[in-house]
């Protein structure tokens, strides 16, 4: 199973990023930590207002540099700067935006960035359950992949009529059999 992943995960999730609608123009950014092998990594990562991850990075810095560097791989993705740009109070991420995108819109709030902070849960479930990454190179490329592969079927419950939940779901199986080449049971 690990094998295949590595062979088809990330053509699986570039093919993917591209059927997806476009991203939203209000990022939310955040790094969590994560132990690897007995060290400490930063897993940064963008999500959008809707909560589609636009792009994750796993780095041993939690500076200036490691988030020019996350910013500079965002805007490369995604071809455009946000239009607002959501961290938390880490200082970091202001030095870097001063540098990198001046013109855009930056609030630093402890509760305001909740969509990202959420967006580590699945993370975390998916850490627990392979008990642990073994490298930062693993952790990049499984993340990378199983992102854009959840990315597919984020599909939110809240507010949504059943018949309409359905339809996406179908949606979302459709476009991942026509990625895959193979028919998913719903």
């Amino acid at each position: 199973m690990r094998q295949w992943a590595l062979k088809f995960g990330q053509a699986f999730a570039n093919q993917i990023r591209c059927r997806l609608p476009r991203p939203g123009d209000k990022w939310h950014l955040d790094e969590v930590v994560l132990k690897i092998a007995g060290k400490k990594h930063w897993l940064w990562r963008a999500v959008d207002q809707d909560g589609i991850v636009l792009d994750i990075l796993v780095q041993s810095r939690r500076d200036k540099r490691a988030a020019k560097r996350l910013l500079r791989k965002l805007l490369k993705r995604q071809c455009r700067a946000p239009r607002v740009m959501i961290t938390d109070k880490l200082a970091s991420y202001g030095a870097a935006k001063k540098e990198i995108t001046p013109g855009v819109e930056h609030r630093q709030h402890k509760g305001l960035n909740n969509r990202a902070e959420n967006s580590h849960q699945p993370t975390r479930r998916r850490e627990r359950q392979m008990k642990r990454f073994k490298s930062a190179g693993q952790a990049q490329r499984f993340l990378a992949a199983h992102d854009q592969i959840n990315n597919l079927f984020h599909l939110r419950r809240d507010h949504v009529p059943a018949d309409q939940y359905r339809a996406a779901r179908t949606q979302a199986f459709q476009t991942w059999a026509e990625v895959t080449g193979v028919a998913a049971s719903a």
